[in-house]
Parts: structure tokens; C-alpha cells; sequence
């Protein structure tokens, strides 16, 4: 073996640092007093949203049973979908509300956790509320997308619904 080193040698560096032995979380002032600000808005927003929630499911239902109601009292099957028919578009605010109860929860407890750190002074306080933000705006963004992806398919067939519509009043 020789003494010298190849100089096409691979580094001999470590791919992942060391972690830094201070592991404590300091927020200055100012960041302190936003969070501290946030979070009555946070938790006061999250409660709305679980007020429109309940409210969207409980439209959904009432909505539902008055159109199927409507239906069988008066004879309501003129149109294209009758009463029976929009009464079933009712349900759909069912599974809405649901979805507009997880925002609501993620908004809620994030300004609940905000508040809890505010007292306690515990990284997990924070953390709990960091994660909730996160879960929040990944939420918010998947549904974007799906969303975006329903456009399209949305249009396409309510372009063949009303070319089909003028085709039937011929």
C-alpha cells in the first residue's frame, strides 16, 4: 500500500449534520405576541366553521326530507328532476358539511394549542399547533386540486346537458 491519498476518492463527509445540542425553541417577542394575537381569531373562525358545518348537514337533511315530502303530497314529478329528484341534491350537503368540518377542526385547534403554549410554555403546545396549521393548508390544497380537476369534467357535461336540452325542444 502506498501513503498517499487518491485524490478521486470519494469526500469522507458525514451526509447528515450533527444536530446542534441546543435543542431549545426561541421565539422573540414579536412572535409571541402574533401568536398570541391569532389566537382568539383562530379559535373564533374554527367555531364558525363548526357552525356552518352543522348548519350545512342540517339544511342538507331538512332540505331532503322537505323536497321528498313535497313529492308525495303534491305530485311534483314535472321537470327534470322533480322533487324527489332535488331533494336527493339535498343530501349532497351532507357529505360538504363533513368536509367543511375539517377545516373548521384544524383552524380550531390550532388556536387552541397557540393559547395552551401561551401558558404552559411547552414545545409540544406548539408543535401540536404547527401541525394543525400544516394539516390545514395540506387540506386546503388538496381540495383545491380536486377541485380544479372537477372543473373540466364539470363543463363537459354541462355543455352535453344543454346541448341535449336544446335537442329535445325540437
Amino acid at each position: 500500500m502506498s501513503d498517499f491519498t487518491n485524490p478521486y476518492q470519494s469526500p469522507e463527509t458525514q451526509i447528515v449534520p450533527q444536530a446542534n445540542q441546543n435543542t431549545g425553541i426561541e421565539l422573540t417577542t414579536n412572535m409571541l405576541k402574533y401568536l398570541n394575537e391569532a389566537s382568539p381569531w383562530l379559535r373564533f373562525v374554527g367555531i364558525l366553521g363548526y357552525i356552518g358545518a352543522g348548519f350545512t348537514v342540517f339544511g342538507g337533511i331538512i332540505g331532503a326530507l322537505g323536497m321528498l315530502a313535497a313529492d308525495s303530497a303534491l305530485d311534483l314529478s314535472g321537470g327534470v328532476f322533480g322533487a324527489a329528484g332535488l331533494g336527493a341534491l339535498f343530501l349532497l350537503y351532507i357529505p360538504f358539511g363533513a368536509l367543511l368540518f375539517l377545516p373548521a377542526h384544524f383552524t380550531y385547534k390550532f388556536g387552541q394549542k397557540i393559547r395552551n403554549y401561551r401558558f404552559t410554555n411547552s414545545v409540544n403546545d406548539l408543535e401540536e399547533a404547527l401541525k394543525n396549521n400544516k394539516s390545514f393548508w395540506k387540506f386546503t390544497g388538496i381540495l383545491y386540486i380536486i377541485s380544479l380537476a372537477l372543473v373540466p369534467v364539470l363543463l363537459i357535461i354541462m355543455i352535453i346537458a344543454g346541448i341535449a336540452g336544446v335537442l329535445t325542444n325540437f
